[in-house]
C-alpha cells in the first residue's frame, strides 16, 4: 500500500530529525503531492540547503512526486469546515485530500492530526 508523506514527514527524514527512520522504512512506496513538494522545497531553500538533485535522488529511493488535481483541491477545500479547529494550513489539507481520495495511509510529524475527525477514515501515522 502506497503511502502519502506530508511535508512534515519528508522534511524530518531529509534533516535525519525524530521519526526519520520510519520515514526510511516507507520511503520506496511513498508518495508526496506537489503541493507538499512545494512546501518541502521552501523550507529547505529556507534552510539553505543545497536542493540541486534533491528530488532526483528521492525519486531514486522509490518516492514519486504526484500532480495535484482539481478534486483534490476541492477535498482540500471542503475539510475546511471540519479542521478549522485544529489550526491546519492549506498544505495539511493537501496531503490530508490526498490521502483521502487515494485511500493511502499517511505519515505526518504534526500532532493536531491525531484529532482528525474519525468519520473520514484517515490512517494517520504520527512519527514522533
Amino acid at each position: 500500500m502506497k503511502v502519502v508523506l506530508d511535508a512534515s514527514a519528508l522534511l524530518a527524514f531529509l534533516h535525519n530529525e525524530p521519526g526519520a527512520a520510519l520515514v526510511d522504512d516507507v520511503i520506496a512506496d511513498s508518495v508526496i503531492s506537489t503541493v507538499n513538494w512545494s512546501e518541502v522545497m521552501q523550507k529547505c531553500l529556507f534552510r539553505r540547503v543545497d536542493v540541486d538533485g534533491l528530488r532526483d535522488d528521492l525519486e531514486s529511493l522509490g518516492l514519486t512526486i504526484v500532480n495535484f488535481s482539481v478534486e483534490e483541491a476541492e477535498c482540500a477545500a471542503e475539510l475546511w469546515s471540519v479542521t478549522r479547529s485544529l489550526g491546519l494550513s492549506l498544505g495539511d489539507r493537501a496531503c490530508l485530500a490526498f490521502a483521502l481520495l487515494g485511500r493511502y495511509r499517511v505519515l505526518t510529524a504534526d500532532k493536531a492530526w491525531l484529532n482528525v475527525p474519525e468519520n473520514l477514515n484517515l490512517d494517520i501515522q504520527v512519527i514522533r
